[in-house]
């Protein structure tokens, strides 16, 4: 079978295109025939070798998190999949045994990880980690899901985002910005969503964004927006400290990434004497995403899906991504 590997961790020339054997299940596992597999700048900083999880002696390393497709074999004691199933994969890797697994919710787990090997025309998964698609959601649509979907799904959760509340959605063009976008407003919720790009906010606006708000810096950010009563964070750096700011008094921020930076300074006296609530927030559960795919089945989410790749141009999806010229999802067929 073929896979896109990682062979050095130099940015998109580091991809290669190679053959191995196809993998056999284990007792617990199955085997999928990958239809699409969405990318996600996680992917990325591991190519441009910007992540501890990897480094040179793991590769050649096939990333990939967000994979859907058509089950193909399944291991001794798998009885929630066969054959032929179509499903998406919760990449959520647990242990199984720490308090946060057994009580929940599972993306506290003391050994959190993440599944990788989706850009590959096979992939050797955990039976347990996959959700059985309806006829109603397609895979391309499925794949497009778990990373982004399931990310902004458990940051509205987290930040206690209800019908009627007004939130700020920071980078609301990226991945799991159109995510909040689109989940805001299937909760019945305004949002406000940040981008540099205008081209990119006027479409924004078609999918729900009820305030775009074309800003370049955090300086730009203060005073641009209004109160909000809870911040949807993927950016970090020091577009953290203009966004509190915005926040009304009591209001919650949800923080998930670093994109613009790891580093933020802001007064402390500000948290506490006006009640905000700062929150970092990892991915989402297995139960975020299987109610991500009733939404969809529902057709009360239509997922975005960007620009479409065939496995032998994941390099070129790598190096779009890095140009930041893309809106909405990025899918490898292979």
């Amino acid at each position: 079978m073929r896979e896109a590997a990682f062979a050095e961790l130099i940015g998109p020339p580091g991809v290669e295109i190679r053959e191995r054997p196809a993998p056999i299940p284990d007792s617990g596992e199955a085997v999928v025939d990958v239809g699409a597999c969405s990318i996600n700048r996680h992917d990325l900083w591991i190519l441009e070798g910007d992540s501890a999880m990897v480094d040179g002696d793991d590769l050649p390393f096939v990333s990939g998190l967000d994979l859907a497709g058509t089950v193909a074999e399944v291991g001794d004691g798998v009885t929630a999949v066969a054959p032929g199933d179509r499903v998406v994969l919760c990449p959520n890797e647990t242990c199984g045994t720490c308090e946060f697994c057994r009580e929940g919710p599972e993306n506290l787990c003391e050994n959190f990880s993440l599944y990788h090997g989706g850009l590959a025309e096979r992939a050797l998964v955990d039976a347990d980690r996959l959700v059985v698609l309806p006829d109603e959601v397609k895979t391309t649509t499925a794949a497009a899901l778990p990373t982004a979907y399931m990310t902004a799904w458990h940051m509205l959760r987290r930040a206690d985002v209800t019908a009627g509340d007004r939130a700020l959605v920071l980078g609301a063009t990226g991945g799991v910005g159109v995510a909040c976008v689109q989940l805001l407003d299937v909760l019945g919720a305004a949002s406000i969503g940040t981008s540099t790009s205008e081209a990119k906010l006027r479409r924004l606006s078609d999918l729900g964004c009820d305030v775009p708000v074309e800003v370049d810096s955090p300086d730009a950010l203060r005073g641009a927006v209004g109160e909000v009563d809870a911040v949807l964070n993927h950016l970090g750096g020091e577009y953290t400290r203009a966004a509190l700011d915005a926040l009304r008094r009591g209001g919650r921020m949800v923080i998930c990434g670093r994109t613009a930076g790891d580093r933020s300074s802001f007064d402390v006296a500000d948290l506490f004497l006006n009640h905000y609530r700062v929150i970092g927030s990892t991915m989402g559960t297995q139960a975020d995403l299987e109610r991500l795919v009733e939404l969809v089945a529902a057709g009360d989410l239509d997922p975005v899906v960007g620009e479409e790749y065939d496995l032998e141009d994941t390099a070129a999806a790598f190096a779009d991504m890095r140009s930041r010229d893309l809106f909405g999802k990025s899918i490898v067929h292979p």
